[in-house]
């Protein structure tokens, strides 16, 4: 009996794991950062709406699909920010695949907007959204000079809001109203959304 349950002990430790460590995970590719162009909208546009909405969006936990009915953006829009002097989308590159996109405007002199973030659904919850997170304020302080970020959330996400909070995101007390009859944002599920306003100083 003995010999048979040293047996075992041994095969097990000759198994490979199921699941990859994050601390391996991290280390087999870099993340790249840079702007986003043309060529790359029908990729943010694939990964933008399957983050947002839909049952594939589900696997995530960032996802509006009990808020909100039919696509985050399209391409039209999306060109529309990339055609802007104020305005960039930062995207994020694993393994030569966009993974993360995040959308910046300047605001007025110091302050910017920060929206959109998107993780694949595949990623989230291993740090890649902390890692675009930082590499947006770090673009913002270095290329637009910007000391404060402003964001707004649906009220409604509060896990989303928490998020945002321990990444040091505080709420202004402010509001903005949900854009209800603009069906270019989607067909809302719910009658009383709005946003709530975060700031943060960088």
């Amino acid at each position: 009996m003995a010999r048979r349950l040293a047996a075992l002990i041994a095969a097990s430790s000759l198994a490979p794991p199921l699941i990859t460590p994050l601390s391996r995970l991290s280390k087999m590719k870099e993340i790249l950062y840079r702007k986003a162009d043309i060529e790359d909208i029908p990729s943010l546009e694939k990964l933008i709406n399957s983050s947002y909405r839909g049952d594939e969006s589900r696997s995530g936990w960032t996802n509006e699909a009990d808020l909100l009915e039919g696509r985050r953006t399209d391409s039209k829009y999306l060109q529309e920010l990339l055609s802007q002097s104020n305005s960039i989308m930062l995207v994020a590159e694993y393994e030569t695949e966009i993974v993360g996109g995040v959308h910046l405007k300047m605001l007025e002199a110091g302050k910017a907007y920060l929206g959109m973030l998107t993780i694949t659904p595949k990623l989230q919850s291993r740090g890649f959204g902390r890692k675009l997170m930082n590499a947006a304020e770090a673009w913002l302080r270095n290329n637009w000079k910007i000391s404060i970020v402003r964001m707004t959330v649906i009220q409604m996400r509060v896990e989303l809001i928490a998020w945002y909070k321990r990444r040091g995101y505080l709420r202004t007390g402010g509001v903005e109203p949900f854009p209800y009859g603009d069906f270019s944002v989607g067909k809302p599920l719910l009658s009383d959304m709005e946003f709530v306003v975060l700031e943060k100083s960088i």
